[in-house]
């Protein structure tokens, strides 16, 4: 299946080009995630989401490897994001039948759905 044409990196005055689905080059894209962790998010927001936070996320990801939106529509996309059904600034948990296993897609539309972040979040 053919994929998308590459896309020029957002850096400034980047001449590489990023994959597909990501707006950063493999040279920018670890500055551009600190950058907006350590800049432009929320404080309380860090704190939710520490060590413990990852070590529960890759398990989800291990025991539910596919998109669980996907498999409803019966299509096979492996999970990248672990999202959180009741969201932790709404009382949510990081108890398991609080969690999904989602396709970054899949992850952009429930938050666009909820209103809670852009789909460009490293844009502005």
């Amino acid at each position: 299946m053919p994929t998308k044409p590459k896309r020029p990196c957002r850096m400034t005055g980047c001449p590489n080009l990023a994959d597909d689905g990501e707006l950063y080059c493999s040279a920018h894209k670890k500055a551009a995630n600190y950058e907006y962790n350590h800049y432009r998010r929320d404080p309380e927001t860090k704190k939710r989401y520490g060590r413990a936070w990852k070590r529960i996320r890759d398990r989800h990801i291990r025991e539910h490897p596919l998109c669980e939106e996907c498999l409803k529509r019966n299509i096979y996309k492996l999970a990248e994001e672990v999202h959180h059904k009741l969201p932790l600034s709404d009382g949510g948990t990081h108890d398991r039948s609080n969690l999904i296993s989602l396709c970054r897609s899949c992850h952009m539309k429930s938050h666009g759905l909820l209103g809670t972040r852009s789909p460009h979040s490293f844009d502005d």
